[in-house]
């Protein structure tokens, strides 16, 4: 089995939180990329992480905890930064992300940082999320996607907060176009889709993006499942029924599924391969919502498999 490379951000998560009924945040690590690389490694597989750190303690923690749980550090720079937080406040179904620190410490890798040789050699190269609006690390992404020989996959994994204004949303609206040509997995959930174009049904907007190139694309729908597009029809993968305790991480969850049996099996040769991947993986992206935390809530697939036995 080979490896995965996860291109991306880590950063330390503020979570709206009470203790003795006074507000406060729970410090959680986090990040979409992080997570799908925590998420691919707890499944089984091999993930290195690729990114910009900064060189605090709490970067230190970041470095620790990806370790632990497995994930190669090897692609991954010190950068002399602050590490960045993104605070997450509760009105809705989604968390509200606003992010703080200057400069940001995961926006600093540049592509002269990208180690080529761990790039060349991956089975799966994974893109996308925030990093993408910071053009340094937008040319290092656009160099490893240029040279992978992997299974490319995108997820872009859009923070409004973070969006300028029409002219940001239109840049953001040309990188997934760009990405999403050659990628072989495309990965996006409703709200992403709404972001990016809005008023069309999640439908059409799957379909555009394999008319532009994308081999897959899988919309995930919350507690209503996912969208699968792998041939010719359109299906909708139904999600167990559970008790959401918080859904932070569980996009992130099913995008390392799919990775995970990626590397240990390939690509699936029939769309039914795909609605098969894509039901495990909503089993997992379940599992991780019944607890609390992201990174910290992804399961082994022994858990998955213990918690939905059918």
């Amino acid at each position: 089995m080979g490896y995965a490379v996860v291109l991306g951000e880590a950063l330390v998560d503020l979570l709206d939180a009470e203790h003795d009924g006074q507000p406060v945040y729970r410090q959680a690590i986090g990040g979409g990329p992080l997570n799908v690389a925590v998420a691919v490694a707890r499944l089984g597989g091999d993930a290195r992480f690729v990114g910009s750190l900064g060189d605090d303690a709490l970067a230190d923690r970041i470095r620790a905890f990806l370790t632990g749980a497995g994930v190669g550090l090897t692609g991954a720079v010190t950068v002399p930064a602050p590490t960045a937080l993104g605070v997450a406040t509760f009105a809705g179904p989604e968390p509200d992300f606003r992010f703080y620190g200057e400069p940001r410490s995961y926006a600093l890798l540049t592509a002269d940082d990208l180690d080529v040789a761990l790039v060349e050699g991956a089975d799966v190269l994974y893109c996308g999320s925030i990093v993408l609006l910071e053009p340094p690390v937008l040319a290092a992404a656009r160099r490893a996607w240029s040279i992978a020989g992997a299974l490319r996959v995108f997820d872009p994994n859009v923070r409004p907060r973070l969006l300028t204004g029409p002219e940001s949303l239109a840049g953001l609206r040309e990188v997934v176009a760009e990405f999403a040509a050659s990628a072989h997995l495309v990965k996006l959930s409703t709200v992403d889709a709404e972001l990016l174009y809005p008023g069309e049904p999640v439908e059409g907007v799957a379909a555009y993006l394999r008319e532009l190139g994308a081999t897959t694309v899988v919309v995930t729908l919350g507690a209503a499942g996912a969208l699968v597009a792998a041939g010719p029809d359109l299906v909708r993968i139904p999600a167990p029924k559970v008790d959401a305790v918080d859904a932070t991480g569980a996009g992130d969850s099913v995008m390392g599924a799919l990775i995970a049996d990626l590397l240990t099996e390939g690509e699936p040769t029939d769309p039914t391969g795909w609605q098969q991947r894509v039901a495990f993986a909503l089993r997992v992206a379940a599992l991780v919502c019944e607890s609390p935390g992201g990174a910290v809530s992804m399961p082994t697939r022994a858990a998955v498999t213990a918690r939905f036995p059918a």
